[in-house]
């Protein structure tokens, strides 16, 4: 054994994956898929803006 050939070896490169022909059923569900994605983002930027949910209140301490 030679000391060049030590350590990992580079794992070869995937192929490329190829364009599928998506049909009108694939297209509709993508968008649907993104438009859910938006209404998500859009849902929690609202809530980020209100504050947290819990308010003040008396803290209790785990002694008794």
């Amino acid at each position: 054994m030679s000391g060049r050939e030590g350590g990992k070896k580079k794992p070869l490169k995937a192929p490329k994956k190829k364009d599928q022909d998506l049909d009108d059923d694939d297209k509709a569900h993508k968008q649907k898929l993104k438009e859910e994605a938006k209404a998500l983002e859009a849902a929690k930027a609202k809530a980020a803006q209100r504050g947290p949910l819990v308010g003040g209140g008396i803290k209790k301490s785990g002694k008794k």
